[in-house]
């Protein structure tokens, strides 16, 4: 059966995880790092690693810069396991691979500066499916469905699917379930890491006299700034946050599940507002655009069915 070794890792993990699940080591930066509690899971060609975003609440939005479209709420999240990593071409090829000779089908095959750079080119359509076709790939039950009662997997087509918000199948991450990850278990914070940026944190477009936190130097990473465009960077390039979490500022913006028009909202575990609307939230700036897009609280959005050569994905899934 495929999916027994990966049931039983996340049912072990569960059972010993420490009675208080937002436990931090204290460095001398202060609270920046939770325990080693990530897992890998397996499929037939790939494993990918993801780490435990402890349950708990915190401050989602901009306490720093007074961003009009990302003021302040106090929101709560359930635990959840997010991939360390953005989707890189060499994973998203393997299970592309399987989805399209297993009724799967996507708008954009995707794309890749290297097998180890972000995949690319995709849109939020190709990148939810895709997230399906991860999960059957390695036996669990999918997170989409094309109808209410979450039986018919949602395979193909543009539409605005049905979660089973309870499955342990991949998806994509809610917005605040995004930020809650970003932010690593730092508070109040512009960055993953603090409230200054600089080459050596992220893979972004630097300029030193446009915003005073970002200490450049500027323009683009020269060790990334070669070929073609774009000018994106091998995931897990820079040091990972409190979570373990990489590239959660620059390399590419990351599709969420919500949906953006109106202002996110607080409590418990929010979803975003009903749609359909007009635009997805995308979230984490990229290699092409100012220290501004990277901030933890910026929120950047497009319409479904665009792709580029800036938008990525990563995934989480459930306890």
């Amino acid at each position: 059966m495929k999916m027994l070794p990966l049931v039983l890792v996340l049912l072990a993990l569960v059972g010993c995880k420490p009675s208080n699940p937002d436990a931090s080591v204290t460095t001398s930066g202060g609270k920046t790092a939770v325990p080693d509690t990530s897992v890998t899971t397996s499929g037939k060609k790939s494993a990918v690693t993801m780490a435990l975003i402890p349950a708990g609440a915190f401050t989602m939005g901009d306490t720093v810069d007074g961003d009009p479209d990302a003021a302040p709420v106090t929101v709560t999240v359930s635990a959840f396991y997010m991939d360390t990593n953005l989707v890189s071409k060499a994973e998203w090829d393997a299970v592309y691979s399987w989805a399209i000779s297993h009724g799967y089908s996507f708008d954009n095959a995707g794309s890749g500066k290297g097998t180890n750079h972000p995949v690319q080119t995709i849109n939020w359509w190709d990148s939810v499916k895709w997230s399906n076709a991860r999960s059957e790939k390695e036996g669990s039950a999918p997170a989409y469905y094309t109808d209410a009662g979450l039986m018919m997997v949602y395979r193909g087509g543009q539409l605005s699917p049905t979660v089973k918000w309870n499955s342990t199948g991949y998806r994509l991450p809610t917005e605040a379930e995004w930020e809650k990850g970003a932010r690593g278990g730092l508070s109040g914070q512009r960055f993953p890491w603090g409230n200054t940026i600089s080459r050596s944190q992220a893979n972004y477009f630097g300029d030193k006299g446009r915003y005073s936190y970002d200490l450049g130097p500027n323009g683009e990473n020269p060790a990334y700034a070669t070929g073609e465009l774009p000018y994106t960077s091998s995931v897990g390039s820079f040091a990972p946050n409190g979570y373990g979490l990489n590239d959660m500022a620059g390399n590419v913006l990351q599709w969420c599940w919500d949906w953006h028009e109106t202002p996110y909202a607080g409590g418990s575990d929010p979803h975003g507002p009903v749609g359909p609307l007009s635009n997805r939230v995308l979230r984490g700036g990229d290699w092409s655009r100012f220290a501004f897009f990277a901030r933890c609280a910026l929120r950047y959005y497009g319409v479904p069915d665009l792709a580029s050569d800036f938008f990525g994905f990563r995934c989480v899934r459930g306890l």
